[in-house]
């Protein structure tokens, strides 16, 4: 389900409602021919005002979802937080978009993995770059932590979030099956990008898998462009 929101002669922001959430959806630019790219942002951020400089060659729509606990997105009550979760919520930006390219920042950057392996035919290449939340929480469950829950107006970003977000587990053989099923599944010769200098685990076990791509973002992109 989706609440435009915005003037009659564009949509500024698409609210999608998601299960118990509502997540904001960004229209950040609305020329240009091909399929849009959706930027998923990192841990703690939200969807930028405008295009990213490094990103404002792309040729057709800019879009960006704001994480649930984040930006203009719902704040759930008690936390909860998962990758896969987010995923679930970057999926329904796709009911909407249809096929686009993934630009993923930190956090974002693994998202936009998983959703490269659970929607290869949509999933028209993704940009995984440097940013908050790359690393996450390493390959193995770390100590619970007590967090007192977010304030009553609702401060964004939400402190849980924070929290269980950097301490997600991400085993790289965990990744791995996500880049694979992208590789086998997308008919992409090249299906993932590594753009990131900074690579923990996860993120250095993808790089050098087969059908994945290492190239800065812009030169990612402008390949996907063409696909």
């Amino acid at each position: 389900m989706r609440i435009p929101v915005g003037s009659a002669s564009g949509e500024a922001k698409v609210v999608l409602v998601h299960g118990k959430a509502r997540l904001a959806l960004h229209r950040l630019r609305d020329r240009g021919d091909g399929r849009p790219l959706l930027l998923l942002h990192g841990l703690g951020e939200r969807t930028p005002d405008a295009v990213p400089p490094e990103l404002v060659a792309w040729p057709g729509p800019v879009w960006g979802l704001d994480f649930v606990g984040h930006g203009a997105s719902t704040v759930p009550p008690g936390g909860g937080y998962t990758a896969e979760i987010l995923m679930a919520d970057a999926d329904a930006a796709l009911w909407e978009l249809g096929e686009v390219t993934v630009h993923g920042r930190g956090l974002g950057a693994y998202v936009a993995l998983l959703l490269a392996g659970a929607r290869p035919t949509v999933v028209r290449g993704a940009v995984l770059a440097d940013g908050p939340g790359l690393a996450g929480g390493g390959a193995s469950p770390g100590s619970p932590s007590a967090l007192s829950p977010p304030a009553a107006d609702g401060t964004i970003p939400d402190p849980f979030a924070l929290l269980e977000l950097s301490r997600d587990v991400r085993p790289p053989d965990y990744a791995l099956t996500y880049v694979r099923q992208a590789v086998q599944l997308s008919g992409l010769d090249t299906p993932v990008a590594v753009a990131a200098v900074v690579r923990p685990p996860w993120l250095e076990a993808v790089a050098g898998e087969p059908g994945v791509t290492r190239r800065q973002a812009a030169e990612a992109l402008a390949l996907y462009a063409r696909v």
